[in-house]
């Protein structure tokens, strides 16, 4: 006996109805999880690169060569943080403008805080830190120097708005001078009988939470209080991909995937930061120079390409808010909190970074700040952003590990040329 019509029921109805609905249902489950994985995959191109995953875990396991085993797991962290990014998208589409927003700006950066989080635990400080700076320095120069140089490429000026991008190279010049103080009072307290390092510790302990104070008001900023210009994000109501967020994945698959791709980050960055050493010996790269220009590209491969599509399409606001605020991210929330959990697990990781790479840094926010002061951009300061990149990345190249870039008299006497 069929299902009565216009969805009636009596207590006749036989319920070998509800049964064959429910196996149904079941028996479309395999379409539909087959059907998302591939729209899954097919969300980015970077995607192909997935194989690279079971290589590089296997030959991690098995402790094959250690250059193999960082470079296997080096390409598979850059597709799993596309599918990190992808998810996060995904189910921050269904929390509504607030909440999304709140875990756009949490999980943004979250391959470099698993990848630091490894390192940090390993005791690799100088790894750690080096790919913070990294971090800031690819975002703000080489892939905001991209996005200038495609739209360039496409218009005479692009324009975008000149208040949410001072208040961000604001931001940055203040996350610029937390970490030229601790270097500096290194400097100066060198010469002094009391115990630099604690005093170094806890500087930094004390900036780290006025710095992830700085960034929760950030975020109320953004979110609620000046939430009208920062609504040109939602010009990208269609990604560069061509889907709107939220129409692929359901809210549990979207938290299921975020859990299973955020596993596999861990275990490959497991493997990537082990090879670290045997890499340095063997193919005579610097620590330094590895996690100033290599790991950024880890995380944010994925991140960069859309920044530059978008970009290219015209939409240099967004286009900015990627580059600038995952600065912001990581100077105002990501390498703080490091410090707060270093401090936590007895590892002592600081912001005392070397004086050599807190004027790098310090430069660069200044070029920047420079160049998006008048709220319009142009092929050519694309091409310098991304010409004082490629200088930094060279000079890191030669910069050996063991050189004492710390600032003091000794240093500066050898700037100046005098004894």
């Amino acid at each position: 006996m069929p299902f009565p019509p216009n969805g009636t029921a009596d207590e006749n109805t036989p319920l070998v109805s509800h049964s064959n609905d429910y196996e149904s249902r079941w028996s479309s489950w395999p379409k539909y999880l087959a059907t998302t994985t591939w729209k899954t995959l097919a969300s980015n191109y970077v995607n192909v690169f997935l194989v690279f995953v079971p290589a590089g875990i296997i030959c991690g396991a098995l402790h094959i060569n250690p250059t193999v085993v960082f470079v296997l797991n080096f390409i598979a962290i850059i597709p799993l943080a596309a599918l990190l990014s992808f998810a996060t998208e995904e189910l921050s589409a269904k929390l509504g403008q607030t909440l999304g927003g709140l875990m756009n700006a949490t999980f943004g950066n979250a391959v470099e805080l698993i990848v630091s989080i490894v390192a940090l635990r390993e005791g690799e400080i100088r790894i750690v830190q080096s790919s913070m700076l990294g971090s800031i320095l690819s975002n703000i120069l080489l892939v905001l120097g991209c996005c200038f140089l495609a739209g360039g490429l496409r218009y005479r000026e692009s324009t975008f708005n000149g208040t949410v991008a001072s208040t961000m190279s604001s931001l940055m010049a203040v996350a610029s001078a937390s970490l030229i103080i601790p270097a500096t009072l290194y400097a100066a307290l060198r010469s002094s009988k009391d115990e630099t390092e604690k005093n170094i510790l806890m500087l930094s302990h004390g900036t780290a939470i006025i710095l992830l104070i700085l960034y929760i008001l950030y975020l109320y900023f953004q979110l609620f209080s000046h939430a009208d210009l920062f609504d040109v994000e939602a010009q990208d109501g269609d990604d560069a991909e061509g889907h709107k967020d939220g129409e692929v994945l359901s809210p549990i698959a979207a938290a299921v995937a975020l859990v299973l791709v955020t596993v596999l980050v861990a275990v490959c960055a497991e493997y990537l930061v082990d090879s670290i050493d045997s890499l340095v010996q063997t193919a005579h790269i610097s620590k330094t120079f590895i996690g100033l220009v290599l790991l950024p590209i880890v995380g944010n491969a994925a991140e960069h390409v859309t920044a530059v599509v978008v970009a290219y399409k015209g939409k240099m606001d967004l286009a900015i808010n990627v580059a600038i605020g995952s600065s912001l991210q990581i100077a105002l929330f990501v390498t703080p909190f490091l410090v707060v959990l270093g401090w936590i697990i007895g590892q002592p990781m600081t912001l005392h970074f070397q004086g050599f790479e807190t004027v790098v840094l310090f430069i660069s926010v200044l070029v920047v700040n420079y160049l998006i002061q008048d709220g319009k951009s142009n092929y050519l300061e694309g091409a310098m952003c991304i010409g004082t990149y490629t200088i930094i990345a060279l000079a890191f190249y030669v910069y050996p590990d063991d050189a004492n870039g710390n600032l003091g008299s000794n240093f500066i006497a050898k700037f100046f040329g005098t004894k």
